[in-house]
């Protein structure tokens, strides 16, 4: 296994990596033997913390096989793979270079907090370096740091692959801060979402990833989002290609303050928002400040407060995006946009939702209840 020291400058370049160590994989203690074909196997609580304790683990392949609850337990670092001196803005540790499947399973009750220590690449994950992370929800409980990459599910990663994962927890801390990633560059992040509010002290705050560099698709995020500068609804500071992604909750900054990406420097496609945005300079119903691409991305005009998609004036900021809450609600509006593999609408009901969710949680709140049974019902006599 090979030992990784990354210096880094969390806020978004990267300066340095040296390898600095080499030792014999000796773990032995969970099931399995760390191949795809036969992937260490978490079992129980106690497994879990042999897991989170050992590195030897951290570059093989790993499966959940239970919900792990880990409530009446507060961590002042990342669990797996935490920076071990916070005397500087790098990350100083072991890695996660494996791939971690949670196979459908949850992680609950997490909650870190620091204490003003000033911790950084702080998550459940705090560093993953070409790792992998799938199929795991992380429910309830909080992360709250007071520094830099802080994220629900990893504080920091470099060429990692996160699917088919979520948080619902609060996530706090200065900057480069999401509800499910803090710091995310040359990644793919793929039928993810976050619930929990978010705030941060510093700039690059958003529901989802606070920086992203890389592909983000199939994506939401629905909490609150507060921060300094470059705050978005969904992503902070974008340098992603984005599609296929919404917000809804209400984002508060002071500049460069979008209802889903705070600034943007790549592509964003097909995506929408709807959360009340407020800021004093570069303020936008979609984007705070576009320096890139917005096509085919809407935002409603009623419940942001915004007439402007851009808080900036760029050739791609179409101010004809912006809809009424009404319009908001009919796929007619959506023009372009493949309600036949990725969107699906309760017409005049719901804004559009991703197909690759619950198809029957019609108003997204995450559970299937006689809620949605109603606003079926409701098209169903419309229609008659």
């Amino acid at each position: 296994m090979v030992v990784i020291v990354r210096n880094s400058n969390l806020l978004g370049k990267i300066t340095i990596l040296v390898v600095v160590g080499l030792c014999i994989n000796t773990a032995v203690a969970l099931d399995g033997s760390g191949t795809q074909e036969d992937p260490w196997r978490i079992e129980s609580l106690d497994d879990f913390n042999d897991f989170a304790a050992d590195a030897n683990y951290w570059d093989d392949y790993t499966r959940l096989e239970t919900d792990v609850n880990l409530a009446g337990q507060t961590y002042s670092t990342a669990v797996i793979a935490p920076d071990v001196d916070n005397s500087n803005y790098g990350f100083d540790g072991t890695a996660f270079t494996g791939v971690f499947d949670g196979n459908d399973h949850r992680i609950l009750n997490l909650t870190i907090d620091d204490g003003g220590a000033g911790n950084d690449c702080v998550g459940l994950f705090g560093n993953i370096e070409n790792g992998e992370v799938r199929n795991l929800g992380l429910e309830g409980g909080s992360v709250s740091a007071s520094r830099l990459a802080v994220g629900g599910l990893v504080g920091y990663t470099y060429e990692g692959i996160i699917s088919n994962c979520y948080s619902t927890g609060d996530v706090n801390g200065g900057g480069s801060v999401g509800g499910l990633m803090g710091n995310a560059q040359y990644i793919s992040v793929s039928n993810c979402y976050s619930t929990g509010d978010v705030s941060g002290t510093g700039d690059n705050i958003g529901g989802l990833a606070g920086y992203t560099f890389g592909i983000v698709s199939n994506c939401y995020s629905t909490g609150n989002v507060s921060g300094d500068g470059t705050v978005g609804g969904l992503i902070g500071s974008n340098q992603a290609y984005i599609e296929n992604c919404y917000s809804t909750g209400d984002v508060n900054g002071v500049e460069r303050v979008g209802g889903l990406v705070g600034a943007n420097f790549d592509a964003v496609r097909n995506c929408y928002s709807t959360g009340d945005v407020n800021g004093v300079n570069y303020v936008g119903g979609l984007v705070g400040s576009n320096f890139g691409y917005a096509r085919d991305c809407f935002w409603d005009i009623e419940t942001s407060g915004e007439p402007n998609m851009c808080g900036n004036e760029h050739s791609t900021c179409d101010n004809s995006y912006g809809k009424t809450t009404a319009q908001m609600h009919q796929q007619s509006t959506f023009t372009d946009w493949d309600f036949i593999n990725e969107w699906n609408i309760g017409e005049n009901q719901t804004y559009p939702y991703l197909r690759v969710y619950l198809p029957s949680d019609i108003n997204k709140d995450r559970i299937v209840n006689f809620l949605d049974i109603a606003i079926t019902a409701n098209q169903w006599l419309e229609e008659k």
